[in-house]
């Protein structure tokens, strides 16, 4: 029988899916003062991890960092449900250091899904969007399976894994979004139908098992830091004075028993017998493929991380598998500590469709659809940093589109999250995008230091920034320029106190002043050193942070200002709209297919397109300088 539709409410912005991406789009619509809808299959899975339950870890601790800044939710939602933290890549420079927290995964939901039910302007409902209402090629809203239709000026689809969701195990297949939920087929069907590419990607975890049969003698203890830390600016500054009570994770390591019950269920592994079609993460592999990729390696390293505070499931990590539920225990009983281990989940891979993202603009609105808005794993990547990062900038342009104000996009040189998307948007991805230090040419600007200053103005300028906190952060900036000022001008005696210290580190004795500016760029010398020498300030240990930083990176920062001071001349040579590159004489053909497929906003992201090499740029810069635009005609 058919459904019959009927008539619900009218909304400004209707938010499909409530993972890591659905939650930030629709915090933040709702505080930039939109009337949202937010909804979900099951609401007992908003904010769900259904992979490892942790948040940061290399670039992606950076961007959990920049959706605080910006005035997302992520970093105070992880502050306040973590049961251990860890800052990583201590011992290197600060371009690289990032948080990584372990997540009571429950009590992580649970805080999110609370913050969503009390925020001003947001509904919160479940339901399974099948369709959505367009007209004359614009999104106008969306239709339930109930029958249940939803009008609104802009839609942001946040369905993630459920998307034609299919678990694997060994031989087993089923239907099913994350976790057993379910999945979301019709609305795949519908964009098809409305003229989107969909591809085919898949993930997966590892299994569980019951902390009460480890053996935690024959593991490594991984414990938490004893200095604490926290990933929101707004956590008070009382906390971290406090640390928190931590449980630890614990590694072991697989071995050669390990790999050869692998290697005898090759024929049964999904990836290797075909049953699996999607694309796998490269950086992420299962168990079955760091084997068979790594032949030569003798073991692999296997964390076993607490789910939660009041459960004894335990998530092995890098242990991630679509192996027969049989094979997998053999599996875990060959690895040290888990000989008698009780498996309570088994590991399962799940594929989904993803939506080839050339076919997005940089705000993340759809080409194809006007006012219809894409982010998290639909849009081809891995990770809930990169999902909410992407869901925060939804959120954010379908209030702006709303309110006819000109897109907020993040350039390559000011956020994490703006190489991610630009990333997305220019080159593509043909397989789950992870985001890495080493896709951001300008790491050592973007740190997880700065991030603050890099964008609680832009947060703040959107209207998600609150005005205590706006205070805040100007008096820290003031106070990192006043004592940045005060170390460039006060001078160091060679007195007692100072020729011995320069003993100690094995310097040459001073024979005259040297500031203290100076002093603090060498390597070997901390700010607590020149507080030593010339006292101590009345700031805070962040603006400390930031002040040695500056100081010692100065020289390196300023190369790299350089640098973004010519790409930002690039970005500011707009593309004009609906250029017919066919016209352009002497550019190459794959330059214009590949210009047409993209169709990008300016100079500097035509020229990180793959297959457009600096010449066909010289060609189109010249051509458009010129004037004499050719366009397409209107379609």
């Amino acid at each position: 029988m058919k459904m019959k539709k009927y008539k619900s409410n009218n909304y400004d912005v209707i938010v499909v899916g409530a993972g890591h991406a659905g939650t930030e789009a629709a915090l933040a619509a709702a505080r930039m003062g939109e009337k949202t809808l937010l909804i979900t299959i099951n609401l007992d899975m908003v904010a769900f991890m259904p992979c490892n339950p942790s948040v940061g870890g290399p670039a992606k601790g950076i961007v959990v960092r920049e959706i605080d800044a910006l005035g997302g939710q992520m970093g105070k939602a992880i502050d306040a449900t973590y049961i251990q933290m860890r800052m990583l890549n201590t011992g290197k420079g600060p371009a690289v250091r990032a948080l990584r927290a372990q997540a009571d995964k429950e009590l992580y939901h649970s805080v999110m899904k609370n913050t969503l039910e009390n925020q001003p302007n947001l509904t919160l409902r479940q339901g399974m969007v099948e369709e959505l209402i367009i007209e004359d090629g614009v999104c106008k809203g969306v239709i339930t399976d109930t029958g249940a239709s939803y009008e609104a000026k802009s839609v942001i689809l946040t369905a993630g894994t459920s998307s034609r969701g299919k678990i694997i195990i060994g031989e087993l297949m089923y239907s099913s979004g994350p976790n057993n939920s379910l999945p979301s087929i019709k609305l795949s069907d519908n964009l098809e139908k409305n003229g989107f590419k969909l591809t085919r990607f898949k993930t997966g975890t590892p299994p569980r098992v019951n902390k009460n049969t480890i053996n935690f003698e024959k593991t490594e203890e991984q414990p938490g830091d004893e200095k604490p830390n926290h990933f929101s600016f707004e956590t008070p500054d009382e906390n971290y004075l406090k640390l928190k009570e931590q449980l630890s994770c614990w590694m072991t390591y697989t071995n050669e028993k390990t790999h050869e019950i692998i290697r005898e269920n090759l024929d049964r592994a999904p990836m290797f017998s075909g049953i699996i079609e999607g694309v796998g993460p490269r950086y992420c592999p299962s168990i079955e493929d760091k084997i068979v990729r790594f032949a030569d390696k003798p073991r692999h390293q296997i964390f076993l991380e607490p789910e939660g505070r009041n459960t004894q499931e335990y998530y092995v990590g890098d242990f991630s598998t679509s192996m027969p539920e049989e094979v997998q225990l053999d599996m875990i009983h060959s690895v040290a500590g888990l000989e008698n281990a009780e498996m309570m989940r088994p590991g399962y891979a799940i594929e989904y469709d993803v939506i080839e993202p050339w076919q997005l603009k940089a705000n993340l609105e759809t080409k194809i659809i006007e006012n219809l808005f894409t982010a998290g794993q639909m849009n081809g990547t891995s990770g809930y940093e990169e999902a909410a990062g992407q869901g925060l900038m939804a959120g954010i342009n379908a209030a702006l589109k709303n309110q006819n104000k000109d897109p907020f996009i993040l350039g390559r040189d000011e956020a994490y999250i703006g190489v991610l998307i630009d990333d997305l948007v220019t080159k593509g991805t043909n397989e789950p995008y992870r985001l890495l230090t080493s896709r951001a040419e300008y790491r050592l600007i973007l740190r997880h230091d700065n991030a603050d200053l890099r964008l609680t103005q832009k947060g703040y300028d959107l209207g998600l920034i609150s005005d205590s906190r706006y205070n805040e952060f100007t008096k820290k900036k003031e106070d990192i320029k006043s004592e940045f000022e005060r170390l460039s001008k006060t001078m160091i005696k060679p007195n007692e106190k100072v020729q011995d210290f320069m003993v100690k580190n094995n310097f040459k004795k001073l024979q005259d002043g040297i500031l203290a500016a100076d002093l603090l760029k060498r390597p070997e010398v901390h700010y607590e050193d020149i507080e030593n020498f010339i006292g101590s300030a009345d700031v805070d240990h962040r603006v400390k942070e930031q002040v040695e930083i500056t100081v010692k990176y100065e020289g390196y920062i300023k190369k790299e200002k350089a640098n973004i001071e010519h790409l930002r001349k690039m970005e500011s040579k707009i593309i004009p709209e609906n250029l017919d590159y066919t016209k352009v004489n002497s550019l190459a053909t794959e330059a214009v297919q590949k210009l047409e497929k993209i169709n990008p906003r300016t100079i500097a992201q035509a020229s990180r397109i793959s297959g457009v090499n600096p010449a066909d740029i010289g060609i189109l810069s010249v051509y458009i300088e010129r004037g004499r635009i050719a366009k397409k005609e209107a379609q």
